[in-house]
């Protein structure tokens, strides 16, 4: 890694932390700590709030969660309930109080970056602004982050669910899963084959799939990439994963189809060196075949 490369985040993360205010007690002066003040902002945004979805999205350990929520508590801001769609789910909620105060966080946080803009001229601010923009941008695909797991999970399912409406809608033809080279959950459980997910914040954001076809060759299957994290590498991490998971499993070469109108994926495993070779399949919705060695 280039030293200097290092240098720039750290001295990046230095100057932001104090710019904002994170290094106070007493957050845009409401009395509380960073940390609260951003469990009361995710809470506002919702009005149940899955505290195993929001350990997962700030990263935060269950010790520390746990303390900062029974803070809240304490303080009349907010309440934890059971979900009343699942007992072993714990949801976090505002009171009118904890409302209030996300109302004035929201406030403050805009005289904020109203402060940080201020100061410069108007063609500064629209750079300062980009720069933020594609900042955010790239430090959200360094977090994603890619896992095995059951192709029958909730998250599994609605990936597959969200790909399969898309090509739906990009098919000349419409799609049917149902129809041709079906793949269904067992063609994904070990050692039939893997199914992996990539999450961004705890939220899932793309999937990918690998199917044995015989004991030296495995099928890539059901490649997609949520529409807001295209464009930041997912689909190559991705692919690497499943390509590095084939060679786990002693597979010699790996072999994907696709349709004419995935232009980006034709063009994704072709700079993969992926080459084109004839129909292997009965895949009525492929017009094109590839193969890589391993």
């Amino acid at each position: 890694m280039d030293p200097l490369q290092i240098e720039c985040v750290r001295s990046f993360n230095r100057l932001v932390s104090q710019r904002i205010g994170a290094l106070d007690d007493s957050y845009l002066a409401r009395g509380r700590p960073l940390g609260e003040a951003r469990v009361i902002f995710e809470a506002g945004l919702a009005e149940r709030l899955d505290l195993r979805r929001l350990r997962e999205k700030l990263g935060l350990d269950s010790g520390y969660l746990s303390r900062l929520v029974r803070s809240l508590e304490a303080q009349g801001i907010a309440e934890v309930a059971k979900s009343a769609e699942d007992g072993r789910v714990r949801e976090l909620r505002l009171t009118a109080k904890g409302r209030a105060e996300f109302e004035a966080y929201d406030a403050a946080s805009d005289r904020l970056a109203e402060a940080i803009l201020a100061p410069l001229a108007a063609p500064l601010r629209k750079r300062l602004a980009t720069a933020m923009a594609e900042v955010e941008r790239l430090l959200r695909a360094g977090a994603v982050e890619i896992t095995i797991e059951p192709a029958g999970s909730a998250d599994a399912r609605w990936c597959l669910q969200q790909y399969y409406s898309e090509l739906a809608k990009r098919f000349d033809e419409g799609f049917d899963p149902s129809v041709g080279s079906t793949f269904g959950e067992d063609d994904a459980t070990p050692p039939a084959g893997w199914f992996l997910v990539a999450r961004s914040g705890g939220e899932a954001v793309g999937c990918g799939a690998l199917k044995r076809l015989d004991d030296t060759t495995g099928e890539i299957k059901r490649v997609w990439t949520a529409a807001s994290a295209r464009g930041l590498g997912v689909a190559s991490r991705i692919m690497d994963r499943l390509e590095a998971q084939a060679c786990a499993a002693g597979f010699k070469k790996v072999l994907l189809d696709t349709n004419r109108a995935l232009v980006e994926a034709h063009a994704l495993y072709s700079n993969r060196s992926y080459r084109e070779i004839g129909r292997y399949n009965d895949n009525p919705y492929a017009h094109h075949w590839f193969e890589k060695a391993l």
